[in-house]
């Protein structure tokens, strides 16, 4: 009777365990070979893990095409307060409107919904110098002065990119932040309302100083984003012109699948790695001692 309730115990517990040492093995184990690859001298096909040093990490120091990307990296993060901004704007106007709101949060959702891949095939074509949409609006209402190579131009891509992204993320915001709206106790709202409070003031004084958790989430998923970008650029403009678009994810991509580069390519994978976690772990620690309060 022991023996087949503890094997029934095991048995309950064996698809948590499995689950487990799969997440250990291909998370943890993997990260811990990346930082072993990035300090040995493997370079080609065959495996070489002759102890280097640092000397990959100190390779990133004097390559001009590393700060190039984490700069462009960096730069996306321009998506995150014009995403917000815009994404709250839509919630409130989304609040305003009441029960008639369900069918305009799907259409927000969709562009969320559809795949990267999809996305970026899109903007390619409404991109297009010659043809695309954007371009041929612009000549049909006399303003070919503005039209641009946009995602093919080196002055212009990131900002295309930037576009983009900024158009497919901001109706996922805009519904984080309805959800913090909504949830907002509706007996402080109506006595902010008995008080006489406008609709301005009630959103700015009642509404607007509880969308904290709201504004982390959003701010935690598109630093995120902005930092692993890889599919939805890649597709729009494969890091080009040149390498005016690149970014660490597809300069991680060029240097371990094009060049082979496999214990260069792992050093630039820790550091973007070590940018996550600055910006994961700070989230995952005030998000706990939130729900400690």
């Amino acid at each position: 009777m022991g023996y087949n309730l503890r094997a029934k115990s095991v048995l309950e517990f064996l698809p948590f365990i499995v689950a487990i040492a799969l997440a250990f093995y291909f998370i943890y184990v993997a990260i811990g070979w990346n930082v072993i690859v990035s300090i040995s001298k493997w370079a080609g096909l065959r495996p070489d893990y002759s102890f280097s040093g640092f000397q990959q990490y100190a390779r990133m120091v004097d390559d001009p095409l590393f700060w190039k990307s984490l700069t462009n990296t960096f730069f996306l993060f321009l998506m995150m307060p014009l995403c917000m901004l815009l994404g709250l704007l839509i919630a409130i106007l989304l609040d305003l409107c009441g029960k008639g709101a369900g069918i305009f949060r799907n259409i927000l959702l969709l562009p969320f919904a559809l795949s990267f891949v999809v996305t970026g095939t899109l903007w390619a074509w409404m991109y297009a110098p010659s043809n695309g949409v954007i371009n041929t609006m612009l000549r049909a209402f006399g303003l070919e002065s503005l039209t641009s190579m946009w995602h093919t131009g080196e002055g212009t891509v990131m900002w295309s990119i930037l576009l983009a992204l900024i158009w497919q993320f901001s109706g996922y915001t805009a519904l984080i932040f309805l959800a913090g709206i909504k949830s907002v106790d509706e007996d402080v709202i109506g006595a902010a309302k008995v008080d006489g409070a406008s609709t301005f003031q009630m959103y700015r004084r009642v509404v607007l100083p509880q969308l904290g958790p709201s504004v982390l989430t959003n701010f935690v998923i598109l630093m995120l984003f902005s930092l692993k970008a890889f599919d939805f650029i890649w597709v729009l403009t494969s890091g080009g012109p040149g390498t005016a678009s690149h970014t660490l994810a597809i300069l991680i991509y060029r240097v371990l699948f094009e060049q082979t580069q496999f214990a260069y390519g792992s050093a630039i994978s820790v550091i973007l790695l070590l940018i996550v976690l600055a910006i994961v772990v700070p989230y995952m620690y005030f998000s706990y001692r939130s729900a400690e309060r």
